[in-house]
């Protein structure tokens, strides 16, 4: 049965969808050796997102063990304490607290005013394109709009940006529903340690001279004592970046690859933009760059034909309910046109994605601008595609083009 799920192999990493489909077919309550249950089926997924029988529990102060992924139960490792800080992971009343303060910066009116931020650091990453042959468009592009976006929400100058992107992709592996090799986790604590001592430095300028950022939102806030602490804000900042950055990055890429790989869409698109928006929906669908989430039973229950344990585990495969026969006619298509997309890319419930707008806006202005200032792009390898060796997101280490 492993062979159905094992997501660490090369196989799995290049085309997970195929094993998806085996899951959803043949063990749509899948159980691995380690206890977990793994949901693939759109009708699962979708009930256990928003089912308050399930929640986060990162900490076990529910179920009285803590996140599956923590062989330390005592939270020594300061990335995971931290990490127990990000409303991401947090369960009422914790998360409503945290996450109200932080929504007002993500509202639909806030991100629409954000069009034009985002379209001028665009056309700047277009402009540093011109007069190249080849590029690599995620080096060269993808990373740089969401990077450039978040780090101007924030307030995080251009001078201080090395070393703030220098301590962060260590602590993006916290997100695979795996444990951690020794060596990884002590990367992710020096790169939680050294990020923790940038945002007390941060804070405090803020404290001391105020800017219209969300670091002054958010510190003034905690000063008010009664909505956040200091170490819940220093968390919840490192949690906008990873979760702003690299999901929306990742997403470019894939959209892009998408596109190349199915050459009438991207001759549709490119004979129409007014298809961009739907272009935009279909590429979260088609290949999300959140595979995975994760859910603990609060409670001894059911769900469908799976009984759970308090504390048991589900692994909530949302790439998988994304491409579900059950809710998509021939879901392996990729069809910029399709109709009544109901994703699962940004999750569910209560943890629905803050910053979901956002993300659908850089995705349409980078794609569309790439593609209409350099209309002969044409990618070098796309059939080869070199994906990260990552469980919980799935992004191209490198996707070479000439322009």
């Amino acid at each position: 049965m492993q062979a159905l799920f094992n997501p660490e192999s090369a196989a799995f990493i290049r085309d997970p969808y195929r094993f998806y489909r085996a899951l959803q077919l043949k063990q749509p309550y899948f159980r691995t050796d380690a206890g977990l249950y793994v949901l693939t089926r759109e009708r699962e997924v979708k009930a256990i997102l928003s089912d308050r029988r399930f929640g986060r529990d990162f900490q076990g102060t529910t179920t009285g063990g803590p996140d599956v992924r923590i062989k330390n139960p005592a939270f020594r490792e300061s990335a995971l304490r931290n990490m127990s800080r990000w409303m991401l992971v947090l369960d009422p009343p914790d998360h409503p607290r945290i996450r109200g303060l932080v929504a007002k910066a993500f509202t639909a009116r806030r991100v629409q005013d954000m069009r034009a931020l985002v379209q001028r650091i665009v056309d700047e990453a277009l402009t540093n394109l011109e007069g190249r042959m080849q590029i690599d468009v995620i080096r060269d592009f993808a990373y740089i709009i969401p990077q450039r976006v978040i780090c101007e929400l924030l307030g995080i100058t251009e001078s201080e940006r090395p070393e703030f992107l220098a301590n962060i992709d260590g602590l993006v592996r916290l997100l695979d529903p795996l444990p951690l090799s020794r060596a990884q986790m002590d990367y992710a604590n020096r790169q939680d340690q050294a990020l923790t001592a940038y945002f007390e430095r941060l804070f405090e300028r803020r404290r001391q001279n105020p800017l219209n950022d969300l670091t002054t939102k958010l510190v003034q806030a905690e000063e008010a004592g009664d909505k956040l602490t200091a170490e819940e804000l220093a968390a919840n900042m490192m949690l906008l970046f990873v979760a702003a950055f690299e999901t929306t990055a990742h997403t470019i890429g894939n959209g892009l690859l998408a596109l190349f790989r199915h050459p009438i869409e991207l001759a549709r698109l490119k004979a129409d933009y007014g298809l961009m928006l739907g272009a935009v929906e279909e590429i979260l669908r088609y290949d999300s760059a959140v595979q995975f989430t994760t859910r603990s039973a609060l409670e001894e229950t059911k769900l469908g034909d799976a009984p759970f344990k308090k504390a048991q585990v589900a692994v909530v495969v949302l790439a998988a309910a994304n491409r579900d026969p059950a809710a998509y006619e021939d879901p392996d298509r990729f069809d910029i046109t399709r109709k009544n997309i109901k994703l699962f890319t940004f999750g569910g419930g209560i943890h629905h994605c803050l910053g979901n707008q956002l993300a659908r806006l850089e995705i349409e202005l980078a794609i569309g601008g790439l593609l209409q200032r350099f209309p002969n792009l044409k990618l070098s390898n796309p059939e080869d595609p070199q994906f990260q060796k990552r469980i919980a997101l799935r992004g191209l280490v490198t996707l070479p083009a000439t322009l």
